[in-house]
């Protein structure tokens, strides 16, 4: 089944080759570190070993950055490698893990992997999420480095798929010296999948340990660097995708129409997609400013600021009166709620949260989001908490108040990982 595996991740890999060699040519992108996904990283010089964690990309890394920093301030004498596979998780970890080396993880050949482990030497491996490669894992277990999945999960949607090939997938898991899971239901799905059950425990879910926001005093201050004037409520769609831009535009607009004090902020989850984002808001002739021209120009009345910076996002939710977390209009799964709740924004979402379904829940029952399945429906929420501040000043608080309950996941995972070190 192995032989199978590579063979197919092999004719997959030669499929995307074309628009992979257009997307280099044209953009630049994906030439960093080429040789670092074929396994050629520069070799590891340090004395000691370090522990390798892998985050695949933004969200994974903000998830992991406060594991990293507990580990490095419980372990000082244990260098820290860390790897993503997008660049722009990347650009994140070196902002967020600055004590850490950075390499871009390898592709899931046997050869590739072989040579990477040879050059890195780790002590221990973390993976993040539903990074569960099957050849990097049985190199790992073949030069006896212990893995290790924090953060895990196994969403409902993805579950059937990995049950169909289970006695294979069990064989995979085995490789695997500890499962850090988010919750129970995850546990659940990894055991019925072949996880051994002495090395699987409850951990929680890292996104709820990110920082307190330290932003929140400075309202003010983000606004006017965004040049916004003092009567103005911000809408921010954070990490849209293709898909999603025209009904969040379409619902701005016709809030926007009853509540002209209202202002967008576009921020798309993949930056190469500004253009096609900046094309959508004129067709419905919606006048954007990039962020990265701001304070000097204004955004005008009825106009949008497109965010075109790295890394900001986090902080803008400060400004925010209202926020849309995208990635779940489109059947995509969702993308993470957490850091506007944790500034008290009012949260809206689609229905598609496949990958944050325990966390919807919880937000559902608290009555701290609003579901949304279009740009009409959105419309309509935008206009009922513009009206209502009261209710949309409770949403905000109670999605505060689930962010504050769910914490612990970071020092859990800590404890057990440990003992691998």
């Amino acid at each position: 089944m192995s032989w199978l595996y590579s063979a197919g991740l092999g004719v997959f890999l030669l499929g995307l080759a074309p628009g992979v060699l257009w997307q280099m040519l044209l953009r630049g992108k994906y030439r960093r570190g080429i040789g670092e996904r074929f396994g050629g990283a520069a070799p590891w010089q340090g004395a000691v070993r370090p522990l390798w964690l892998h985050a695949v990309s933004v969200g994974e890394v903000m998830a992991a950055a406060p594991l990293a920093r507990l580990l490095a301030a419980r372990h000082p004498d244990v260098p820290l490698l860390a790897s993503t596979t997008t660049e722009t998780g990347r650009a994140v970890a070196e902002q967020r893990i600055p004590a850490a080396r950075f390499v871009f993880f390898p592709l899931d050949f046997g050869w590739s992997v072989r040579r990477a482990l040879r050059g890195l030497r780790p002590r221990a491996v973390l993976l993040t999420e539903t990074e569960l490669w099957p050849n990097f894992l049985a190199g790992c277990d073949a030069a006896g480095i212990p893995a290790a999945v924090i953060n895990g999960r196994i969403s409902p949607r993805s579950f059937p798929r990995y049950r169909r090939i289970r006695p294979w997938f069990r064989r995979v898991l085995r490789h695997v010296r500890l499962f850090c899971m988010q919750s129970a239901a995850d546990a659940e799905r990894i055991l019925a999948l072949g996880a051994p059950a002495e090395r699987v425990a409850v951990t929680g879910n890292l996104k709820y340990d990110l920082p307190v926001p330290d932003h929140a005093g400075d309202r003010d201050a983000i606004r006017a660097g965004l040049g916004l004037p003092a009567d103005c409520r911000l809408f921010v769609a954070g990490s849209i995708h293709r898909g999603e831009d025209e009904p969040v535009i379409e619902a701005y607009t016709v809030a926007a129409s009853s509540h002209p004090d209202l202002c967008l902020l576009l921020a798309p989850r993949h930056p190469e997609r500004l253009e096609e984002v900046e094309r959508a808001a004129a067709r419905a002739g919606v006048p954007c400013v990039r962020r990265s021209r701001l304070p000097g120009e204004t955004p005008r009345p009825g106009g949008a600021i497109l965010l075109d910076t790295m890394g900001e996002l986090a902080k803008l939710y400060a400004a925010a009166s209202l926020v849309f977390v995208g990635g779940s209009l489109i059947p995509h799964g969702g993308q993470n709620i957490l850091e506007p709740a944790a500034y008290g924004r009012p949260v809206l979402h689609g229905p598609h949260m496949g990958n944050f379904s325990e966390m919807r829940d919880l937000f559902r029952t608290a009555k701290a989001a609003l579901e949304v399945v279009d740009g009409r429906s959105l419309s309509e929420a935008l206009r009922r908490l513009l009206d209502d501040p009261a209710e949309a000043d409770r949403m905000g608080r109670a999605g505060r108040a689930i962010v504050e309950t769910q914490r612990g996941a970071t020092r859990r995972t800590a404890d057990l990982v440990g003992a691998l070190l």
